[in-house]
């Protein structure tokens, strides 16, 4: 009974997600695309916080890195769209390699502090080369061109881009709840909880936290590579160190010890920070207060929150 509520659930919200641009308006067919890309940014972050145990403060910077690559291919290559995303995921994965063959080493605050400094180098390469990224303007102008797979979309259309954006959403979602509900996922939660005991187990910790973080690295290119065309620009912003707060603050307001926890989250940020800015200029203050509060009496996260108040109903 329990499964098949929740099957219930689902194929509800994914019937209501696929008929967003048919019932609203262009401005909330854009909110629900930067919905999507955020909540695929902050479940990846969440593999190696909430399954790993890894707090980075530089996760922004294989997002902006995958939204660069996106630009770059499109400008100087003009490959198709979705190769354009496998060249986004793949610059994303090397970057994620080489910082973290470098931090996994260390643990908590250390790992956290060493994170933030690789993602603020790399936000300083993008802003000063000039010659490559455009320096604080950022890339844009590039266009479109076809999908791929022979299938012929105008992705120019915010509707059609939309659907798209939805489609490679979900089926990135349900690749990392694949690997979330693996025995490598496992791996990765008896990693958080007591890494010594793994160790002792005869598992290198530290390969399977730098496997995890490789995939959590090409994951968040994958969004950055769809918040590029979204945006129409690839810029300095989107590797920033604040950017990287915005998936911690996602997946810890959804709730990290569930798989759609970012998902959750991110739908609340964005709408909170939509509703908010239409009537204050102070807008950060209003949303950090109504954050703060949530994150002190949903200590599990909104949807942690909701599941055990579940479960004392069935009770």
């Amino acid at each position: 009974m329990k499964t098949r509520i929740l099957l219930a659930i689902l194929a509800v919200v994914i019937a209501g997600l696929i008929a967003v641009p048919w019932v609203a308006s262009y401005f909330y067919i854009f909110i629900f695309t930067e919905i999507l890309i955020l909540g695929l940014f902050a479940a990846s972050f969440n593999l190696v916080f909430g399954y790993t145990g890894m707090l980075s403060f530089g996760h922004a910077a294989f997002f902006g890195v995958g939204s660069y690559a996106m630009a770059l291919v499109l400008i100087h290559l003009e490959w198709p769209f979705l190769v354009s995303l496998l060249a986004s995921m793949g610059a994303a994965a090397l970057l994620a390699l080489i910082i973290g063959f470098f931090c996994v080493r260390l643990n908590e605050v250390y790992f956290a502090m060493l994170t933030l400094a690789f993602g603020m180098m790399v936000f300083a390469i993008a802003y000063q080369w000039r010659s490559v990224t455009n320096g604080s303007d950022g890339l844009a102008g590039f266009s479109l061109g076809s999908f791929g797979l022979g299938l012929d979309l105008t992705l120019g259309n915010p509707a059609v881009y939309y659907h798209v954006v939805l489609a490679i959403v979900g089926v990135a979602s349900v690749i990392l709840y694949v690997i979330c509900r693996s025995s490598f996922g496992m791996i990765l939660r008896a990693i958080r909880q007591n890494p010594e005991r793994v160790s002792f187990a005869g598992l290198n910790v530290r390969t399977y936290r730098l496997v995890a973080f490789v995939i959590a690295g090409a994951f968040a290119g994958l969004a950055g590579g769809l918040i590029a065309p979204f945006l129409r620009v690839a810029s300095p912003e989107l590797l920033h160190w604040s950017m990287s707060a915005e998936p911690i603050l996602m997946a810890i307001l959804g709730g990290t010890g569930y798989f759609l926890g970012p998902f959750i989250g991110a739908a609340v940020f964005v709408l909170l920070e939509t509703w908010i800015t239409s009537f204050t200029e102070s807008w950060m203050l209003v949303l950090g207060v109504i954050l703060a509060l949530m994150v002190i009496f949903f200590r599990k996260g909104l949807l942690g929150t909701v599941v055990d108040w579940w479960m004392e109903v069935r009770k």
